[in-house]
């Protein structure tokens, strides 16, 4: 394993089975720990997120929350987030059987505006346009199939 974390990623290597399982189950349990709140710092009270992934670095020592203010963003609460990190990990640690507990560190998570900017490219009118052209456009292989064959001849397509 690389001694580099993110390098195996950004090099195209997948994640290991193990860190998909520990990442996952890192993110359940998040998302429980977050739901109860119990916080004292002030930018985390009515705190409402959507913890969507966690990405575990190859040697299970680092974790990146990707999390979702509900209700719109709110920078303070990711920062809020990584203030108390060491609190959440403490809280983890009493939540799921590891060896060794991965540091945390929170960031929002864009691939909902991404793709949201992909379906909105989608529907442009002239995107639309093309995708209609290409449709109408194009024959199907079957409309000239029949072309050439003999008077009284039947076509099967199948046995």
């Amino acid at each position: 394993m690389s001694r580099h974390g993110d390098a195996d990623l950004r090099a195209g290597k997948a994640p290991s089975q193990r860190q998909l399982r520990v990442g996952e189950e890192l993110r359940h349990a998040l998302a429980d720990i977050l739901r109860r709140a119990d916080f004292r710092d002030p930018d985390l009270h009515d705190l409402n997120v959507t913890v969507s992934e966690v990405r575990i670095s190859p040697d299970l020592k680092n974790a990146t929350a990707f999390v979702m203010p509900l209700g719109g963003g709110h920078p303070e609460q990711i920062k809020a987030l990584n203030r108390v990190s060491a609190y959440l990990r403490s809280q983890v640690a009493k939540a799921m059987r590891l060896q060794h507990v991965p540091r945390l560190s929170f960031q929002v998570d864009v691939s909902f505006d991404y793709a949201q900017r992909i379906d909105q490219l989608l529907h442009r009118p002239d995107v639309q346009r093309d995708l209609d052209h290409d449709h109408d456009g194009h024959e199907d292989a079957d409309d000239g199939a029949d072309e050439g064959a003999e008077e009284g001849t039947e076509r099967h397509d199948g046995p």
